[in-house]
Order: C-alpha cells, then structure tokens, then sequence
C-alpha cells in the first residue's frame, strides 16, 4: 500500500511522550497540534474545547437563519425546524467528541436555551422560568414543549392584522 506523504501528519499525543520525527519513504511526516477528520476536530490533549465552539456556532447560525425566515413560531414549527436543523448538527458523532467539561456543556446548553426562546409565548419568560422547563446537562426541547401552554402563534387574517 502507498502513502501520500504529503497529505500525512503525525500528532504526538500524551505527557511522557518524546515526540520522535517519523519518516516515510524519504520524507520527514510534519507534527501537529490538531487534525479535522469527517467534521471533528481533534487536538493533541483530546478535549473537545474546539469542537464544541464550532458545532455551537453552526448551529447558532442555523437558528438565526430560522429567526430571521420565519415569521410564526409556534412551538410544532419551531420543534420541527429544531429536530431537523439544528439537533442534527449538535450531535454529530457526539460519540468521538462527547464534551465533558462544565464549559463545553455550557457552551452547547445556550444553543439549545437559545432554540427555547424563538419559540412564542417563552420568549417572554424569564431565564429562570425557561430554566424549571430545561433537564439535564444536554437539555432536549421536546421535554421542554408539553410545559408551554396556549404559546401557538395563529396567522394573521390580514396584513393589517399582523403584528411584527
């Protein structure tokens, strides 16, 4: 089998380790501090710091796009939207990348406290009452539907009738 030695890395990994040049065929392999692979990133120390950060800010993108599209937000749309749009994005190979400091769980916790508010009728809540209806470190929004009565946006019957 053949290596395209330009296109391969090495990343040392651990405390103890001496870091040795590798070489193949003739050429020394260059190290680095951290690699993207399918859509993951993966530094030398193994946290997911970096990856939690960018699945955040696709996924905040995401919602602004649906922010700004849509016009009703009743909460099946917004849920809709959600379960396919943007969950999708926040748990891509969650498996390899799974966050487990306090900060990269915030970090995706305020995408999904975010997704509460575009929803009618919550986002007049406050933090702590949209908080009571979050669970768990990753809070699912579903858990979060059945608590919010009477929030459906009805449609307009005119345009002088709509409130924007």
């Amino acid at each position: 089998m053949l290596f395209n030695t330009d296109k391969s890395e090495v990343m040392h990994f651990g405390f103890n380790n001496k870091e040795v040049d590798y070489i193949l065929g003739n050429q020394r392999l260059s190290a680095v501090e951290e690699e993207r692979d399918l859509g993951v990133i993966v530094d030398k120390s193994l946290k997911s710091s970096r990856q939690c950060t960018k699945v955040a800010a696709a996924a905040n993108a995401v919602l602004g796009m649906i922010r700004r599209t849509f016009l009703c937000k009743d909460k099946e749309l917004i849920l809709q939207l959600y379960k396919s749009l943007v969950r999708p994005r926040l748990e891509y190979c969650i498996q390899a990348w799974r966050p487990y400091f306090k900060k990269d769980i915030n970090v995706l916790e305020r995408v999904q406290k975010r997704a509460t508010k575009l929803i009618s009728g919550l986002s007049e809540m406050g933090s702590e009452e949209r908080l009571k209806l979050e669970c768990g470190p990753m809070p699912n929004l579903m858990a979060a539907l059945p608590y919010i009565g009477g929030a459906l946006c009805s449609a307009p019957q005119s345009l002088a009738d709509a409130h924007y």
